[in-house]
C-alpha cells in the first residue's frame, strides 16, 4: 500500500462555486430565448429562424473555438484561460442589455458569448484534476455540469417572468448585471492551483492539447467514448429543441410539452448529483455509464410511444436523470484513461461531439418528419436505435488504470 502524502485544501470548494456560477451565468444567457421565441419574433419584427439563431450560434462557435480553447487553457492555465471566457460573458451579457432594441448588436452579443463558452465548458475536468483528490473528481465534474443544467433551468423559468416585468430591454439588461457581477466575482476568488497538488505527482495531467491529439486517439476506450458523447449529446439536444414537435402529434399541448422538457431538466439535476456521488464512492465508472445509457434509453422508449401524460411525465423525468448524469462521470472516465493528456483537450473533444451531433441530429429530425402530419416517429425510432447502439458499445469500455491502480493501493 502505498502511502497518500498529499494535502487536500478546503478552497477546492471555492473554486467549484465561483467557477459553478460562471458556467450557470453563461448557460442562462445562452438559453434566454427559448421560453420566449415568439415574443422576441414580435419584438424584433424578425423570422423565427433568426431569433433560433440566437441559440444555435453556440453550437456552430463551438465548433471553431473548442480546440483552440483547449490549448489556451492548457498552455496559460485556468485563470486565463477561464478567465477569457469570463470576461467574454461579463462584456457580451452587459451590451445585450445596453443595445437590446438592435438585432444585430443583440446577434453579434450572442456570439461574443459563444466564443467564451468553451473557455469555461472545457475547463471542466481540469479544475476537478488541478483542486480536487482522485476520488471527488467525478463528483466534481458532476457539480460543475449541474451548473450547466441549473443555467438552462433558470433561463427556462425565469427569461418569461422577467420579460412580463420589465419588457425585452429590462430583462436583458438585468441579465447582464448578473453577468458582470459574476464576472467579477470570479476573478476576484479565482486561483491557479493550491499550494500542492491534491494528488500524487504522477497523477497529476502533463501532455498539453497538441501533444494530446498524437496520444488521444491511441486510446481505443476513449473512441468508443466519443462514439458514445456523438450520440447521448446529439440525442438530448435534439429532443429538448423539438420537444412540442414530438408531442404535438399526439395530441399532449405546448403547455404539457413545456412541463415535460422542464422535467428532463430536473430530472438532469438531480442525476447529476447522484451518479457521480456513487461513481465515486464506489469508484467505478464503467457500471454506471452503462446504467445511465440503459435508463435513458427506456426513457426515450416512453418519450417516443407514451399516449398517457404521467407516463410521458416519468419517462421524461428518467431521460434527463440517466443521460445527463451520465456526461460528468463519462467526462471523468475519459480524463482518466486519456492520462497524462490534459483534461481540457479530452473534456473539450467530448462536448465538441456532441455540439456536432447536435447541429445534425436538430436538422436531421426536422428533415425527416412527416411532410402531412408532422409526426417525428421515423426520426425517434432511429434515436433510440442508436441509443441502444451506444448502450452496447459502453460495455466493450474498460475500467480507467489510474482508477484501477488507486484502488488496489487502498486494499
Amino acid at each position: 500500500m502505498q502511502k497518500t502524502d498529499f494535502k487536500v485544501y478546503g478552497y477546492r470548494w471555492v473554486m467549484l462555486s465561483v467557477y459553478m456560477l460562471m458556467v450557470a451565468v453563461n448557460q442562462l444567457l445562452w438559453i434566454t430565448f427559448a421560453p420566449i421565441t415568439s415574443d422576441a419574433v414580435s419584438f424584433y419584427g424578425v423570422s423565427d429562424i433568426k431569433i433560433g439563431m440566437l441559440s444555435m450560434s453556440f453550437m456552430l462557435v463551438y465548433l471553431i473555438v473548442s480546440i483552440p480553447a483547449s490549448w489556451i487553457i492548457d498552455t496559460y492555465g485556468i485563470k486565463r484561460g477561464v478567465g477569457i471566457g469570463v470576461l467574454m460573458t461579463g462584456v457580451f451579457g452587459m451590451s445585450r442589455g445596453l443595445f437590446s432594441e438592435n438585432y444585430n448588436m443583440l446577434l453579434l452579443s450572442q456570439i461574443g458569448i459563444a466564443i467564451g463558452q468553451p473557455f469555461l465548458l472545457n475547463a471542466i475536468t481540469k479544475i476537478a484534476a488541478r483542486w480536487f483528490p482522485l476520488e471527488e473528481r467525478a463528483t466534481a465534474s458532476g457539480l460543475g455540469t449541474l451548473a450547466m443544467y441549473l443555467g438552462i433551468l433558470g433561463g427556462m423559468v425565469i427569461t418569461p417572468y422577467l420579460l412580463i416585468g420589465s419588457g425585452m430591454q429590462g430583462m436583458l439588461y438585468k441579465y447582464g448585471l448578473i453577468s458582470v457581477v459574476a464576472s467579477v466575482i470570479f476573478l476576484v476568488f479565482a486561483k491557479e492551483r493550491p499550494k500542492t497538488a491534491p494528488c500524487r505527482p504522477e497523477d497529476e495531467e502533463r501532455a498539453l492539447v497538441i501533444d494530446g491529439f498524437r496520444l488521444i486517439f491511441k486510446s481505443k476506450d476513449f473512441n468508443w467514448l466519443l462514439v458514445i458523447f456523438f450520440i447521448g449529446l446529439g440525442v438530448f439536444n435534439a429532443v429538448t429543441t423539438w420537444v412540442e414537435n414530438i408531442l404535438g402529434p399526439r395530441g399532449f399541448t405546448p403547455v404539457q410539452a413545456g412541463v415535460t422538457g422542464g422535467l428532463m431538466i430536473m430530472g438532469g439535476i438531480i442525476g447529476a448529483v447522484i451518479i457521480p456521488l456513487l461513481s465515486d464512492y464506489y469508484r467505478r465508472r464503467i457500471p454506471f455509464i452503462i446504467i445511465a445509457l440503459t435508463g435513458a434509453s427506456l426513457g426515450l422508449i416512453g418519450l417516443s410511444f407514451s399516449t398517457n401524460y404521467m407516463l410521458l411525465l416519468v419517462s421524461g423525468a428518467a431521460f434527463g436523470f440517466f443521460l445527463l448524469s451520465s456526461g460528468p462521470v463519462g467526462f471523468q472516465y475519459g480524463a482518466e484513461i486519456t492520462h497524462p493528456v490534459s483534461e481540457g483537450t479530452s473534456n473539450g473533444f467530448l462536448i465538441l461531439m456532441g455540439q456536432v451531433s447536435g447541429i445534425a441530429f436538430i436538422f436531421g429530425m426536422d428533415s425527416l418528419k412527416s411532410a402531412e402530419t408532422g409526426s417525428m416517429m421515423l426520426p425517434l425510432m432511429i434515436l433510440i436505435a442508436l441509443m441502444l447502439l451506444g448502450t452496447v458499445f459502453s460495455t466493450r469500455l474498460k475500467e480507467s488504470k489510474l482508477l484501477v491502480n488507486s484502488n488496489a493501493e487502498r486494499k
